[in-house]
């Protein structure tokens, strides 16, 4: 009798009075079918094209979407396919197609006009899109016309190029504007920039010979409050989309040189800012026309003025997702938001910032400010050496290092603080300087005695 588990038998083999016979395994057909079809099947999701330069609009990673919850999807206006048709977003929809008939009515422009100007254009704005668009032709071509002619118009309205109604909800009712703002430099949320200067062009009677990207960041600057000066040298400015469009206006021409090699970078970017004052350095606001420009100079670290608000930290999280999804996009708003991360600990160091009018806070508490910088930096790849303010985080480090320079900022930084501690440091050198003299008279009396 064979006694042998059968459980242990090979499963190719059966073992029957004592013979082994070989049991030929049989394909499954249908699972065969499933995955030929997988395998001839295009990814909807993250798109072959994704890689290229011509993608620039993405569904944001979930890693991302973890860290800063909502901050990448509408609120309140959709614009493009990643949201189109949410029930929460139908408000604004319906007043489009309002803004399209003004268009239309001021233009004598007609919808077949429209139609015809963008449909050359579908499969270019197609694959602007990190995902396959599930839409007909029709279906695509539509919302693009739809979506833009809105923009283009209600830039149009605000900064009145052309007439508007007083009472026209979208523009006097102030919650509606300020959540605009927001949802028209969401990530998820645009359509190509290419697309709305198409438009404009198309629809342009000459009410006044401003450019788009004039208009669309002179709306922005509602917001931003930029010097005129500064927001008119971008008048011919032009981007990827709207996102990427302010984005851009924030480079200068010196933050957009090539990145030069540096040695011996460290591998931790640079200390917080309470270690840094110990070390004797301190940050004071900077003069630069964009935030970005940091600067190091003989032991003190310049950072332009910047005000943190709703907006302001709206743009800079889809700046920095734009910049880790796009393939070719420079990583300066990456790089700014590294440098805050690691600078600021705690509400200690946020308060050492308004101190010293480096930020202007109109986010929340110290502590919300705090979050929000260390946020920035969370799920973000950062590469030390190949970023614009290398050189910057080499100075302060070799800095940093200095012996002399910590010894003497720390006893700065510990002993003379406020005036009370000077006061107390001041009070115990006296006492041990007296005690000093004392000591030597003690001893010059032993040593010679009067006669």
């Amino acid at each position: 009798m064979n006694n042998r588990n059968p459980a242990s038998a090979d499963e190719n083999q059966v073992h029957e009075n004592g013979e082994c016979s070989v049991r030929v395994w049989e394909f499954n057909t249908e699972r065969l079918k499933s995955m030929n079809k997988n395998i001839n099947t295009t990814p909807n999701l993250l798109s072959n094209w994704s890689g290229k330069n011509s993608c620039s609009i993405f569904r944001v990673p979930q890693s991302f979407v973890d860290v800063n919850g909502s901050a990448y999807r509408p609120h309140i206006v959709s614009v493009g396919p990643f949201h189109r048709g949410e029930p929460d977003l139908q408000m604004i929809e319906q007043h489009k197609w309002r803004f399209l008939g003004d268009l239309i009515n001021r233009t004598k422009i007609t919808l077949e006009q429209l139609l015809g100007e963008i449909h050359p254009h579908e499969n270019t704005a197609r694959e602007s899109y990190s995902e396959l668009i599930d839409l007909t032709s029709d279906e695509f071509i539509e919302m693009l016309v739809l979506d833009g002619c809105f923009i283009v118009e209600f830039f149009r309205k605000i900064c009145k190029v052309v007439n508007i109604k007083p009472d026209d909800p979208l523009i006097s009712m102030s919650w509606i504007y300020s959540v605009f703002l927001r949802d028209l430099i969401r990530m998820e949320n645009q359509i190509p920039f290419f697309i709305l200067q198409t438009l404009f062009d198309l629809t342009n009677t000459r009410e006044s010979n401003r450019s788009l990207s004039s208009l669309a960041l002179e709306f922005f600057n509602n917001s931003l409050c930029r010097p005129a000066e500064v927001v008119h040298k971008h008048d011919n400015l032009v981007g990827k989309h709207l996102l990427d469009l302010l984005r851009k206006s924030y480079i200068t021409p010196e933050l957009d040189k090539p990145i030069k090699d540096i040695k011996n970078i460290p591998s931790h970017v640079i200390q917080c800012i309470s270690k840094l004052r110990r070390a004797g350095i301190s940050i004071k606001p900077g003069n630069g026309e964009s935030f970005l420009e940091v600067k190091f100079r003989r032991g003190t670290l310049e950072m332009p003025k910047i005000t943190i608000d709703e907006f302001m930290s709206c743009f800079m999280i889809n700046c920095v997702v734009f910049e880790q999804c796009q393939r070719t996009c420079s990583k300066q708003f990456t790089t700014y938001t590294t440098l805050l991360d690691y600078l600021v600990n705690t509400s200690k160091d946020v308060e050492y910032l308004l101190d010293q009018d480096v930020i202007e806070n109109y986010f929340g508490t110290d502590e919300e400010v705090a979050t929000l910088f260390n946020n920035l930096g969370k799920e973000v790849p950062f590469d030390v050496n190949r970023c614009y303010l290398s050189t910057l985080f080499k100075q302060v480090d070799d800095y940093h290092k200095s012996i002399w320079h910590i010894d003497l900022a720390s006893f700065k930084y510990i002993y003379l603080r406020s005036p009370w501690s000077t006061i107390s440091a001041l009070a115990a050198v006296l006492l041990l300087v007296f005690s000093f003299l004392q000591t030597m008279f003690s001893m010059y009396a032993y040593l010679k005695p009067p006669h």
